[in-house]
């Protein structure tokens, strides 16, 4: 199974960067679009990502460096959109009332597909959802910002699921280094404010993020 960035503050050579997230995972499930469209659709052009194989659209929270892009709905097929029920009224109708979208909203944790489970609606003041993703490697967490504190995503992603073994995605303002040691795989992205700092700790298992990035997971 593959992930690719196609949003981040960092870009390699010949991408375009922006505060914001956004990845592709496995070619159909677009998970987070950033803050600006056009950003969003040059560096999925660039990655070589065909639109017309995108099913499904999962926000994580509804902040507009992870919801800004949701315009490239219009260029897609028909489209599965996953938000959390706790979204504004304003959004989810505006999602909705394009023809091509079945809206879902989320309060709990379900399966996406036979291999990517949403973690339902997690936090308190600043509600999210991640995804857990089920590969040959391992158990794969996929987070936008981690709002509800990433240890406890990464906890309650173990007791539901699986260990997780990967975690890919915005960290926030998570501390809690020592709780990484077992992972087998770290990329902090986006938001992440202890960047540096868990890229020197784990300098052997963990990757740089950026817009660009592909992983096998």
């Amino acid at each position: 199974m593959y992930l690719r960035i196609v949003y981040d503050n960092e870009a390699r050579r010949g991408f375009q960067r922006g505060w914001g997230f956004s990845c592709i995972v496995d070619d159909d499930l677009l998970f987070d679009t950033g803050a600006n469209l056009e950003v969003l659709l040059y560096n999925m052009n660039k990655i070589g990502i065909n639109l017309e194989e995108i099913e499904r659209i999962v926000f994580s929270h509804e902040h507009g460096d992870h919801i800004g892009g949701y315009g490239i709905i219009e260029n897609l097929g028909n489209v599965e959109v996953y938000v959390l029920k706790s979204f504004s009224k304003h959004f989810k109708k505006r999602i909705s009332s394009l023809p091509n979208v079945v809206l879902k909203e989320i309060t709990k944790i379900e399966g996406i597909t036979d291999k990517i489970y949403t973690t339902g609606e997690l936090g308190f003041f600043i509600k999210e959802q991640s995804l857990i993703i089920k590969t040959e490697n391992g158990v794969t967490l996929l987070t936008g910002c981690s709002h509800p504190g990433l240890d406890k995503i990464i906890r309650l992603s173990s007791a539901k699921i699986n260990k997780v073994s990967s975690v890919i995605g915005g960290f926030h303002g998570f501390s809690r280094f020592e709780i990484l040691k077992d992972l087998d795989l770290i990329v902090p992205c986006h938001c992440t404010i202890h960047k540096k700092e868990i890229l020197r700790l784990y300098s052997s298992k963990s990757k740089k993020c950026y817009a660009g990035l592909q992983l096998e997971i």
